[in-house]
């Protein structure tokens, strides 16, 4: 089956316009930065964490009920989200409860959500 693409409305004549304004644009570092945050919510199983995660912090076995999941499949992308920044942890005797890093996690989840919604 052939696929069809589609047609990109481009300019019909070629020329910078002097009035343009554009913001400066970050270090390729924080860019590269920004890329990798980026793959970690590539993932819904990730995706599903943080949205159960933004109820309050919970343990690795109520997280892994809560999604029907192993608690070794949940550790594995804890260890990855811990990692990235996104997930913080405390410890309270043998238990370890995880929780959302900060308000901005929430925040990204929030406007992907409405993003995809609209």
């Amino acid at each position: 089956m052939k696929r069809i693409a589609e047609k990109i409305e481009v300019c019909s004549e070629h020329h910078v316009h002097s009035n343009i304004t554009v913001p400066p644009i970050p270090d390729q570092s924080i860019l590269y930065q920004v890329a990798d945050l980026f793959k970690v919510f590539g993932d819904p199983t990730r995706i599903r964490i943080l949205y159960t995660l933004s109820g309050g912090e919970l343990c690795v076995c109520d997280i892994a009920a809560v999604l029907g999941m192993t608690q070794s499949a949940i550790s594995h992308q804890l260890r990855i989200l811990k990692e990235k920044h996104l997930v913080k942890f405390r410890r309270e005797g043998k238990t370890i409860f995880y929780s959302l890093a900060d308000s901005h996690v929430e925040t990204i989840l929030k406007q992907g959500l409405n993003h995809v919604m609209e």
